[in-house]
C-alpha cells in the first residue's frame, strides 16, 4: 500500500500522543516527544491538530510531524523505520510541494531525528544545515535530591503565577491563563507536571513544565525559565533539577532538553543541574 500523509483531526489526537510515547526510547536521538505536542496544545485541541501531520503505510504511523510555526516542521519517526527509504523520499517529497499542505514555498526548517534517512535525503536535495542546538540529558536511575528551594506543583488555583513568571521569562510571550487551561486540557498533560520555585519572600522566581513519555522513556522540559529579576541566583539549576525529580516521580528513565548552543547560559544551567551535554543537531534549511 502506498504511503498516506493525512492530517488527523481532534479525533486523531490520542493515537498521534501514543506513537510519540511509545517512541520515546532510552539512548536514541532526541526527536519530537508527546511533551511538544502538549506544549503547542495551549493554542487549543483544534490548532494542535491541525499542525499535526502523519505519515502511514497499511494503516501505521510511521512519522509524526508537527508544524511548530508555519515555516518549521518537527519529525519524530518511528524507531524501526529510521532507515525507510520509501518513507525518507515520502516526506522530503510531501516537503517540498507546497500542494501536499506540509510547508509553503520559500524558507522552510525540518527537525529530523539525527541519524533519519530523512536527513540524508533532504541533504541531496539542497537543504542546508542551520544554527546547532545542544540536547542534553539527565539519568534519573540514582536519587534526584532538591536544592533547598520551595517547589510547588501548580494547578488552576496558581496557574496565574506560573503564566506571570512564564511571561517575564521569556520577553514577548502571548502566553496567557486561557492558554494554561488549555494546555491542562490536553491528553498529554494527563503525564505533566507544572512546577514553580519560590524564593524566601514568596515570589515565584522560576518555573518549568515536565512531560512524561511513560515509566521507563526519557521525558522532557519544555520550557523552562528563571524570572528576569531573579537571575544569577542559582534558581534555574534549583528548578531544573526539581523538573528531573518530578521526571523521577513519575517513572521517566531520563529527562531530556535541548537548547541552542549560543544560549551559553542555559547549557551551564543545566549542566550545573546535572545534565550530561551530548552531541550538537541542527535543523535542514531551505533558502527562499
Amino acid at each position: 500500500m502506498a504511503m498516506m500523509l493525512s492530517v488527523p483531526g481532534v479525533d486523531g489526537l490520542g493515537e498521534v500522543v501514543g506513537v510519540l510515547r511509545q517512541w520515546q526510547c532510552a539512548g536514541a536521538p532526541m526527536q519530537l516527544h508527546p511533551g511538544d505536542v502538549g506544549w503547542f496544545w495551549r493554542s487549543g485541541a483544534r490548532a494542535a491538530a491541525a499542525a499535526i501531520r502523519t505519515w502511514r503505510r497499511d494503516g501505521r504511523i510511521l512519522a509524526v510531524g508537527l508544524l511548530d510555526g508555519p515555516r518549521l516542521l518537527r519529525l519524530a519517526i518511528a524507531p524501526d523505520a529510521l532507515l525507510d527509504e520509501e518513507l525518507a523520499q515520502q516526506v522530503v517529497e510531501d516537503a517540498a510541494r507546497p500542494e501536499r499542505g506540509v510547508l509553503p514555498e520559500g524558507e522552510a526548517n525540518i527537525d529530523a531525528s539525527a541519524g533519519a534517512l530523512v536527513d540524508d535525503f533532504l541533504s541531496r536535495r539542497g537543504w542546508l544545515t542551520d544554527e546547532p542546538w545542544t540536547p542534553l540529558c539527565r539519568e534519573l536511575a540514582d536519587p534526584v535530591g532538591d536544592l533547598g528551594v520551595r517547589i510547588e506543583v501548580v494547578g488552576p488555583e496558581r496557574a496565574h503565577e506560573s503564566v506571570a513568571m512564564h511571561r517575564s521569562a521569556f520577553d514577548g510571550s502571548p502566553f496567557t491563563r486561557e492558554r494554561w487551561d488549555a494546555m491542562a486540557a490536553g491528553l498529554p498533560f494527563a503525564d505533566a507536571r507544572c512546577l514553580l520555585a519560590y524564593d524566601d519572600r514568596g515570589c515565584a522566581v522560576a518555573g518549568v513544565t515536565v512531560w512524561s513519555a511513560g515509566p521507563g522513556r526519557p521525558g522532557l522540559l519544555e520550557p523552562m525559565g528563571v524570572h528576569r529579576e531573579h537571575r544569577r541566583r542559582g534558581y534555574g539549576e534549583a528548578i531544573t533539577v526539581a523538573a528531573a525529580a518530578a521526571l523521577q516521580e513519575l517513572g521517566s528513565s531520563s529527562a531530556m532538553v535541548c537548547t541552542p548552543s549560543s544560549n551559553v547560559g542555559a547549557v551551564a544551567t543545566y549542566k550545573a543541574a546535572g545534565f550530561r551535554e551530548l552531541p550538537e543537531i541542527r535543523d535542514r534549511y531551505r533558502g527562499d
